[in-house]
C-alpha cells in the first residue's frame, strides 16, 4: 500500500516508516519539523535501501493537506503528528487543542474528500488517567488528567463517532505505554528537543555526559523499591504493532482499540540499574518529592493485541537499554551530532 505517515520524522514515526519500507509499502511522510529533523529520514533510507517521499507541511494548513492527497493518493494514514509534552500542555492548553485536535479534524476531512478511510491513530496510555487499577484494559473508562491526554481522548472520541456514523471507515486506536530504545543499528533513535520529558532519554543524556544526574520523583510509593512502576516498550516492537494494526483494519471496517505494551512493569530504579549495566557505568541519581498526578504503578494488559493482531512485544528491558545507549553514544547530541 501507499501509506501517508504524519509526524513521520519523529521518534516513533521514523521507526515505523522504516518498518513500513522494509515490509514493501510505499511511504509519504508529512511533518512540520517543529521538533524533529529530516536527518532521521535520510538514515531510514540508508537502513531500508529505499526512500520515503517527504513533504514539509502542517496539519493546520488545509490546502497543504489537499495537495498531499491529490498528489500522492495514499491508501491509508498512520497519524503520529502532534504535540506531546504534558507540562507544556498544562501551560498552553489552547496550543495543544488547536494543534492536536483541530489538526486531526483537518486531516480527517481531507481523507474523507479523497475517499481514504483507513487510519491508525497514535493514542496513549495517558487516556486512562491516574487509574490505580492494573493492568489497564481497553474497556476501562478514559479519564485523562492533563490537556495532552485529553487531546488524545478527544481524538479517540472523534474517531469513534466517525466510525459509528459511516461504516466505510476502518480505524485503529493504539494506546502506547512508554516507548524507549532505538533501532539496533544506532542510526535512528529518540532526539528530544530541550529537557527530555520522559525517563529513558533523560537517563541516556546523563550517561553520555549532557546532564548531571537523574531526578527520581518519589521513593515512597507502595512498590517493591518505593519508585514508580511503568510499562516500557521497545520502539521497534511498537512500530511492528502499527504494521499489524494496519494489516488488520485494511481488511475490516469499524473502530478497534488496542494497548501496545509489554504487560510488565519496571520501576525507576530497575531502569537505572539496567541502563547502568548497558552503559558500563553507574548513572547518578537523586530522589525528589513525588510529582502530583503520578500513579504508583501503571502497566498494560496487551492480551487483545495478541489475540486479534498476533502481536506481542518481544524485547526485554535490557534490550531496550542496550539499544537506547547504542543510539545515544553514537549520537551524543542526537541528530545534531
Amino acid at each position: 500500500m501507499r501509506i501517508l505517515v504524519t509526524g513521520g520524522t519523529g521518534y516513533i514515526g521514523s521507526h515505523t516508516t522504516l518498518e513500513l519500507l522494509n515490509a514493501g509499502h510505499d511511504v509519504v511522510v508529512m511533518d512540520n519539523l517543529a521538533n524533529s529533523s529530516t536527518t532521521s529520514l535520510e538514515r531510514v533510507a540508508e537502513l531500508a535501501g529505499r526512500t520515503a517521499d517527504f513533504v514539509q507541511a502542517d496539519l493546520l494548513d488545509p490546502q497543504a493537506l489537499e495537495d498531499i492527497f491529490a498528489t500522492h493518493s495514499p491508501d491509508a494514514v498512520i497519524h503520529f503528528a502532534g504535540l506531546k509534552a504534558v507540562g507544556e500542555s498544562v501551560a498552553k492548553p489552547l496550543h495543544y487543542y488547536r494543534n492536536n485536535v483541530a489538526g486531526t479534524l483537518n486531516l480527517l476531512e481531507a481523507m474523507d474528500r479523497h475517499d481514504v478511510r483507513t487510519i491508525v491513530f497514535s493514542s496513549s496510555a495517558t487516556v486512562y488517567g491516574a487509574s490505580e487499577e492494573v493492568p489497564l484494559v481497553e474497556k476501562m473508562p478514559m479519564d485523562a488528567v492533563n490537556p495532552y491526554g485529553r487531546t488524545k481522548e478527544q481524538i479517540e472520541d472523534i474517531l469513534a463517532d466517525l466510525g459509528a456514523s459511516d461504516e466505510r471507515w476502518s480505524i485503529a486506536l493504539l494506546r502506547y505505554f512508554n516507548p524507549v530504545g532505538a533501532h539496533e543499528s544506532g542510526r535512528i533513535g529518540e532526539d528530544p528537543t530541550g529537557v527530555p520529558n520522559n525517563l529513558l532519554p533523560f537517563v541516556a543524556q546523563v550517561a553520555v555526559g549532557r546532564r548531571e544526574k537523574v531526578m527520581v520523583f518519589g521513593n515512597d510509593y507502595p512498590t517493591p523499591d518505593g519508585t514508580g512502576v511503568r510499562d516500557y516498550i521497545h520502539v521497534v516492537d511498537l512500530a511492528a504493532g502499527h504494521l499489524a494494526a494496519l494489516d488488520y483494519i485494511a481488511a475490516r471496517k469499524g473502530v478497534k482499540r488496542w494497548n501496545l505494551g509489554t504487560g510488565n512493569g519496571s520501576s525507576v530504579l530497575q531502569v537505572l540499574a539496567a541502563f547502568s549495566k548497558a552503559a558500563g557505568k553507574d548513572v547518578p541519581y537523586e530522589f525528589a518529592p513525588r510529582r502530583p498526578g503520578d500513579a504508583a504503578v501503571s502497566y498494560a494488559d496487551p492480551s487483545a493485541a495478541l489475540a486479534e493482531l498476533g502481536w506481542s512485544a518481544s524485547r526485554s528491558l535490557d534490550d531496550m537499554c542496550r539499544d537506547h545507549w547504542n543510539w545515544q553514544k553514537q549520537n551524543p547530541q542526537g541528530y545534531a551530532s
